[in-house]
């Protein structure tokens, strides 16, 4: 008997709780998950409605579209939760008083990571480089193929996939070859101290306009560059487009060689004439 009128007893509890409580935190539950699809349909869309109104501003980049995007989509799933926790009946006030030294703590533990955040930050807004420059940073040198918040992935020039920390980019010369629409090639070219200068400029002259990479405006320069122990140095500077840079200047290497030689002109090689007295 005493069982039996235990077993009832929970049972008039139970059915008390669902009769008092359980209708409220049914419509709870359904207004946060309510609250949970909406505010995630609006979040999408608001993404989607900024990427293309950042899309049409050449004025940034494809990082600092991400860069706001995230922020933008952090800030409003952080409202979105605080919104969920309200109606919960949760008191955030411990919750962000407490925030303060989590912060602390997990700003030291993860300070390269923030580094490179920040770092991040600092080249989305100045754009050093876009996706498809070739650049050259420190010892490393590649085109850009992907960039974030903390990396960047370069592809070398013999197809090597290099990610490199934002921090270290940052934290270092950047050379961008890509920057602008005209650049510069620096050749060269030596010549025995017997030779005609006016002929190897001639024959310079003549690679060098026959090559449809090279741009008429700025004019080409060729001139004695210096007066070395074994030779008289020449310097050619052809200006090209950014992607015509390696083409002329390989080219160059080649043709300059079988040019002087059919002309005649010796290209000469380091050596020293030592002089003997004669011995009385």
């Amino acid at each position: 008997m005493e069982t039996q009128t235990e077993i009832r007893s929970l049972w008039d509890s139970i059915m008390l709780w669902i009769n008092e409580e359980a209708v409220g935190v049914i419509f709870t539950l359904v207004g946060i998950l309510l609250i949970l699809i909406v505010g995630k349909i609006l979040i999408s869309l608001l993404k989607k409605s900024l990427a293309k109104s950042l899309g049409k501003s050449k004025k940034i980049n494809g990082l600092m579209q991400k860069l706001i995007l995230r922020v933008v989509a952090a800030i409003a799933w952080i409202i979105l939760l605080v919104i969920i926790l309200g109606q919960m009946g949760v008191n955030l006030a411990p919750i962000i008083a407490g925030l303060g030294v989590t912060g602390f703590i997990l700003g030291f533990a993860f300070q390269e990571t923030l580094g490179n955040l920040l770092a991040g930050v600092m080249i989305a807004i100045n754009s050093p480089f876009r996706i498809g420059d070739y650049v050259e940073i420190g010892s490393m040198s590649g085109s850009v193929k992907d960039m974030d918040m903390m990396s960047v992935t370069l592809a070398t020039p013999d197809n090597k996939r290099v990610i490199m920390a934002n921090k270290l980019i940052w934290g270092n010369a950047i050379t961008n070859y890509s920057y602008t629409e005209k650049r510069r090639v620096e050749l060269g070219a030596s010549i025995a101290y017997g030779d005609d200068v006016n002929k190897a400029k001639e024959v310079l002259w003549g690679i060098i306009n026959s090559y449809p990479e090279v741009l008429a405006d700025p004019k080409p320069m060729i001139e004695v560059f210096k007066l070395n122990d074994s030779s008289v140095d020449l310097v050619v500077r052809p200006w090209t487009l950014p992607g015509d840079y390696w083409t002329v200047y390989y080219r160059f290497q080649q043709e300059v060689l079988e040019k002087f030689r059919e002309a005649g002109l010796e290209i000469p090689f380091p050596q020293m004439d030592v002089h003997m007295p004669d011995a009385k």
